[in-house]
């Protein structure tokens, strides 16, 4: 399938996103009104944004120093008309109120919406982290600050980041050196929030400098000194603040100061090349404000409190780059796809072995080339399932009764370091298959599929590693308010295997993903039969990669029974055929996974360092 009927298929026979209209918030709303956004969205992404893939990766971005020695950053044209387009369509603020200027749209549309951008151009514009940064402002800020940032980010006039790695501390986030003190009498009673002077170093800030918006908005995560000066060691003294890079007043005007937050360099990356990516300097004294130094930066929520804010919109922005993964996936599936289906090579083995007279087939013909391509269809269909599956949650957390909602907030903390680690492994796994459906040509430049490689290998890395999400679920999603998110999920899980029953042709898969569910239950609780975090979470990693797959067994299985149902022969033999290659190839594989886990295996923690 093409990626719009299957969007269609998941949205509306799998999810009944049509339904949502019967809630008062998306009353205005119909079918008609979901495929107007889908079919802009396509076209966005279609005419700005896959045409010039390969521009922003080759003209990646560049600096010129300025008369007065500053770097500005230089992309090509193509990423501000892309970046235009996108703002003037709405989307940046689809699922907000009418009276902000939004459309009230349902998450899960704007998630499905999102997807084609994804798949057209991964590194073209902000848009993920602008809506990510005034979603959390929504939330977390005044009135004001709602009013003069986020507000000004939904409508396109400003862009906006997330500041919290350093150079020295990458993803320990206990470790943030970078200090906020008060700025002077009065400091808070400004308008803004209470104002501080920050200074530090941030690193790794996607979209921290450019041109494409009149100004940046940047979240920084930094510490407020105790009386005695010092920093408050760990995560609790973190606090976080809105430090634009030009100084607004509060009708949201730019004062015509620059604010003391200097681009110190970009880093140039294997992938994801068409966004800058910064090293940031706050508070050096290039830009001194008032003639002092120091980044002014307006206090979000409470002192102290930093972290627990921006983690709405770290989970926000983990599940956007699982639907990233997803859709470089889904990109590298279709080109291979295209290739397999045009080029000839090699003849068909028969009961004689090849016929050299015969001429030559195409690659799809070889069954190794069909496992290849299954695999990829298995992996990043059903990731783009879960992933729309999570929006759905999103839209039950904001709009269903209160016991949805409270279910619909638990699933979410559990399934949210699988729907962005699991697409990122193996997605990134399909873009490797895609280049080998290529063959040597899939290693050259002539492909785009290199390049979705690429592109991918950044997501394992990204807001949050592989290794930080493993012992998040293991650590604590999986035992949070007594195992109460993992006992729903699993209910979830169980009611498809019953509902799969009903339907011969699934029996066996329905039996495989029962013994699958009962062993991540055991595995679990025997990981912490010991008492010892080291020993519980020395394998979280296998852990997460077999609960990944049983969750992904568990969408297989519940597209299956959909599809069954829909009866539509065309969806319906592909679904079949990707849930088979999934159940058959896949399924099995976390037999090895939970071994090490659930003998809490210590070969990797304690091997002598001097042995490796």
């Amino acid at each position: 399938m093409s990626l719009r009927p299957t969007v269609d298929f998941l949205l509306y026979q799998w999810l009944d996103a049509e339904k949502l209209q019967a809630r008062e918030r998306f009353a205005d709303h119909s079918r008609e009104t979901f495929d107007a956004v889908l079919d802009t969205s396509e076209r966005i992404a279609r005419e700005k944004y896959a045409p010039f893939n390969r521009v922003v990766d080759t003209e990646e971005p560049r600096t010129e120093t300025e008369p007065d020695g500053t770097l500005r950053v230089v992309l090509p044209q193509a990423t501000y008309e892309a970046r235009r387009a996108y703002a003037e369509s709405g989307l940046l603020s689809a699922a907000q109120d009418y009276d902000i200027g939004g459309m009230q749209l349902p998450y899960t549309v704007e998630a499905a919406a999102n997807s084609f951008f994804a798949a057209a151009s991964i590194s073209i514009g902000s848009n993920l982290l602008t809506s990510g940064n005034a979603n959390l402002l929504m939330v977390h800020g005044t009135d004001l600050q709602k009013q003069v940032f986020a507000l000004n980010e939904f409508n396109g006039r400003w862009s906006g980041t997330m500041c919290l790695s350093e150079p020295q501390a990458g993803s320990s986030l206990s470790d943030v050196a970078t200090r906020a003190v008060p700025d002077g009498e009065g400091f808070e009673s400004d308008p803004l929030g209470p104002r501080y002077r920050l200074k530090g170093n941030k690193m790794w800030i996607s979209s921290g400098d450019h041109e494409l918006t009149e100004n940046i908005v940047h979240l920084v995560l930094a510490k407020i000194p105790g009386p005695d000066g010092k920093l408050v060691p760990g995560t609790k003294g973190i606090s976080l603040f809105i430090v634009p890079k030009k100084l607004v007043d509060t009708n949201g005007q730019l004062t015509g100061v620059r604010n003391d937050v200097a681009l110190a360099g970009l880093n140039h990356k294997l992938g994801w090349r068409g966004t800058t990516n910064t090293l940031l300097n706050f508070g050096e004294g290039k830009f001194p404000v008032d003639g002092k130094a120091g980044a002014v930066g307006y206090l979000v929520g409470q002192p102290g409190e930093g972290l627990r804010c921006m983690f709405h919109m770290m989970n926000e922005a983990r599940i956007g780059i699982g639907m990233a993964a997803t859709m470089l996936g889904l990109a590298g599936y279709e080109a291979s796809l295209d290739y397999a289906r045009t080029r000839t090579q090699g003849r068909p083995i028969g009961a004689a072995g090849k016929d050299a007279s015969q001429p030559p087939v195409r690659l799809i013909e070889h069954a190794d080339i069909r496992r290849m391509l299954l695999a990829q269809k298995a992996t990043c269909e059903g990731a783009l399932a879960l992933l729309l599956y999570c929006a759905r949650l999103v839209d039950e957390q904001h709009t269903g009764t209160p016991q949805q909602a409270d279910e619909a907030r638990l699933l979410l903390e559990v399934l949210t370091p699988v729907a962005k680690s699991w697409p990122s492994e193996n997605a990134l796994e399909a873009n490797s298959l895609a280049i080998q459906i290529h063959g040597g040509y899939g290693y050259t430049r002539d492909f785009p599929v290199e390049q979705y490689w690429r592109d991918n290998r950044l997501n394992m890395i990204h807001e949050g590693t592989h290794g930080i999400q493993a012992m998040d679920l293991l650590g604590r999603k999986v035992r949070m308010e007594g195992g109460r998110g993992l006992a729903l999920l699993a209910a979830r899980v169980q009611a498809t295997i019953e509902k799969a029953q009903a339907h011969e042709a699934l029996h066996h898969d329905a039996a495989a993903l029962a013994s699958a569910l009962e062993r991540i239950g055991q595995v679990t609780r025997a990981a912490w039969a010991g008492g010892d975090a080291s020993e519980a979470l020395a394998n979280a990693v296998p852990y997460m990669q077999a609960f990944g797959h049983v969750v992904i067994a568990w969408i297989w299985l519940e597209l299956a029974v959909v599809s069954i149902a829909t009866k539509s022969e065309a969806v319906s033999i592909g679904l079949i055929g990707a849930k088979s290659y999934f159940y058959h190839y896949e399924l099995p594989r976390i037999d090895a996974w939970l071994r090490v886990v659930e003998s809490r295996d210590m070969t990797c923690a304690q091997l002598p360092e001097e042995s490796f």
